[in-house]
């Protein structure tokens, strides 16, 4: 028997009585658990996490970036590389396939999900047929308390990849107001434009923030 099975039996105790309190680098921590059976994964975790900065960031290095971080081997990769992926069809999964999407009441349905319980910013892409039927959510974001990254290839990656011909963007405010900010108002116009080029309308922005929800569309915003 390991010297580290009675905390690793701890650890997933307490993951799974409280799973939202886990900070991120214990639950990566815990994940790391299933590539190194036997050995001491905290120092893993800590090191991934300082040299990627977030979650999304060790999610989305490469394999050779990975690498670089001592403790990372073939399985760890993988590991993490199935992870991203099935969180991906999850997220994806989760949208009521070929529903039509008629008002942003049906839009909160199909994304409102996706940020219960988010202790960070998360962008998601709703992306529909030219008849607004529900093709499935993308999330295409994720960031700190106050910000989330959402870069244009991202975006345009995930509506090319379920052949949309209209899309609907939503985030999640983590400070309880869901009003649009400056910052919210650039980025949906570059996306909005940069969607258009490629000929994609994008319909509106939805912005979450606990149980309240605000459509940029209705609150006046050009689409």
């Amino acid at each position: 028997m390991s010297i580290h099975d009675g905390h690793r039996q701890r650890f997933k105790e307490e993951f799974l009585a409280r799973p939202d309190s886990f900070p991120d680098h214990k639950a990566l921590e815990l994940l790391l658990f299933y590539a190194n059976p036997r050995g001491d994964t905290n120092p893993t975790a800590h090191a991934l996490m300082e040299r990627f900065d977030s979650i999304s960031g060790v999610l989305d290095a490469t394999a050779e970036e990975l690498k670089k971080v001592p403790g990372v081997g073939e399985h760890t990769v993988t590991l993490l590389k199935i992870t991203k992926e099935l969180a991906g069809r999850y997220f994806s999964s989760r949208a009521s396939l070929g529903e039509l999407v008629q008002s942003v009441e049906d839009a909160k349905v199909l994304l409102e999900d996706y940020f219960v319980g988010a202790r960070n910013e998360r962008v998601c892409l709703l992306c529909m047929d030219g008849k607004g039927k529900s093709l499935g959510v993308r999330v295409v974001g994720e960031g700190s308390v106050n910000s989330a990254q959402v870069t244009s290839r991202t975006v345009l990656e995930a509506a090319l990849s379920l052949n949309s011909s209209r899309a609907i963007l939503a985030h999640n405010h983590v400070s309880g107001l869901a009003l649009p900010s400056p910052e919210d108002r650039a980025t949906t116009e570059r996306l909005r434009d940069l969607l258009w080029a490629v000929g994609i309308k994008l319909e509106d922005h939805l912005i979450f923030a606990d149980d309240d929800m605000v459509s940029m569309r209705d609150s006046g915003f050009p689409f």
